[in-house]
């Protein structure tokens, strides 16, 4: 999947979210998307390196404890 086509599934996804509210108002969407999105990828990455923090700390471009703070909030560790 290219980085257009994330694009793409993301623009609908939120467009679905505004037709959902169906008038209302939204609240905290940047709090609601960024965990909606950054348990899955978190989850994947450590499936594709094997459960080396290091390696998908590197990957991901985060310090090696700011990911183990992040995995924690998740409870994927």
């Amino acid at each position: 999947m290219s980085k257009k086509q994330i694009d793409e599934c993301v623009r609908e996804s939120l467009e679905a979210y505004f037709k959902d509210l169906d008038g209302e108002q939204p609240h905290a969407m940047y709090d609601m998307l960024v965990k909606a999105v950054e348990k899955p990828l978190l989850e994947v990455v450590m499936k594709q390196a094997d459960n080396n923090q290091s390696r998908a700390a590197e990957w991901l471009n985060l310090n090696r404890n700011t990911l183990r703070k992040k995995l924690l909030d998740h409870n994927l560790i």
